[in-house]
């Protein structure tokens, strides 16, 4: 296999805030060290592909207003290769726009395509994944996605159910998909997770540039005609142009429902690389190091006394003393202090918008 015809995409439009005050829709949490390692979400997303993907060989499709921001993190990364959304519009449109254009200059292209705010623990396990997917889609016309081992019934994720009888003759660590299901229940994930055949659905695919774009032709022929008839457009000053007139056009649609759910050769590779979305604060705690009291605490001088199960996040501050809390956060970021019960993360939503 060619690694010069390997592509990363990392899609980085999302504006949530559920880890204010540290993030906001101005400032969302691809772009904070949310781990306070030294690099944000975003960077530890690319540095992830090194050695898998070259660098001239990286996307970024994102929002307008983000992309300043992308390329101050990401200097690396072309000015052409980070692509302007001038809406949203879900991830099937962001995704038909990068395969076009990298077909048209690629039509041999081989594609990761990843969010660009999770977080991977164990990176040798990811690339061992990663390039052994690339191989199998470089030689077959399959759909591939990446389906993490569930540890917990985690009601926040949508789960793969996989044909777990027979594995792929070119990868017998792939397997057929059966059914994608949506974010369950509490019970629904319990009776789920009891059985081998049930993954996470991690959002992560993995195609040739020919697989994803006629499976858009044949599934999504609206959102197609779009981009196919951008083609002598791509790589010149009309495009950006083109593309704020037109993208708006396209149906707010996901590929898991644009495609996932309606193709035939859709398969799933089951990993385990300690994956999170980290969509919570109880997600950062548990991907955390944790004291001996079960605190996770990320900032240079934080002391706890007499606290348990908490999740501290104060980077900013010279020294932080906590005293008789039990399963909270408390956060700051630019003179905003966030102090919450863990199990009340769901409020912070309403907090940052009053």
């Amino acid at each position: 296999m060619n690694s010069n015809n390997n592509h990363l995409v990392i899609m980085a439009g999302g504006v949530g805030s559920r880890f204010w005050p540290m993030s906001t829709s101005d400032y969302p949490k691809q772009f904070i060290d949310v781990l306070g390692c030294g690099k944000t979400l975003i960077q530890l997303t690319m540095d992830r592909f090194k050695g898998i993907v070259p660098d001239e060989n990286i996307w970024v499709v994102t929002s307008e207003k983000y992309a300043d921001e992308v390329k101050r993190q990401l200097p690396e990364v072309a000015d052409d290769h980070i692509l302007r959304e001038p809406c949203r519009r879900n991830t099937a449109p962001c995704i038909a726009y990068v395969s076009w254009k990298i077909k048209a200059r690629n039509p041999k292209a081989n594609m990761v395509v990843t969010p660009s705010d999770h977080v991977v623990m164990d990176v040798k396990e990811f690339q061992r994944v990663i390039t052994s997917a690339l191989k199998f889609t470089n030689n077959s016309d399959a759909i591939l996605t990446l389906g993490m081992t569930p540890t917990r019934p985690e009601t926040g994720y949508g789960y793969i159910e996989a044909d777990l009888s027979y594995p792929s003759n070119y990868n017998k660590e792939i397997y057929r998909v059966d059914s994608f299901k949506e974010k369950p229940n509490l019970a629904t994930a319990e009776r789920y997770i009891k059985k081998p055949s049930f993954f996470w659905n991690a959002g992560i695919f993995v195609w040739n540039v020919n697989t994803v774009v006629n499976s858009l032709r044949v599934y999504q022929p609206g959102i197609s005609k779009v981009f196919e008839r951008m083609l002598p457009y791509y790589y010149t000053d009309k495009e950006q142009e083109l593309i704020n007139e037109q993208f708006p056009t396209c149906e707010n649609i996901s590929i898991d429902y644009a495609i996932m759910e309606k193709a035939d050769e859709i398969f799933v590779f089951p990993a385990n690389f300690g994956w999170s979305d980290l969509g919570t604060w109880g997600s950062l705690h548990v991907n955390s190091r944790r004291d001996a009291q079960n605190n996770a605490l990320i900032g240079p001088n934080i002391q706890m006394h007499e606290s348990r199960n908490c999740v501290v996040h104060t980077t900013q501050e010279k020294k932080v003393v906590i005293q008789g809390l039990d399963g909270y956060i408390v956060a700051e970021k630019d003179n905003t202090l966030l102090i919450c019960r863990l199990s009340e993360e769901q409020r912070i939503k309403d907090f940052a918008e009053e």
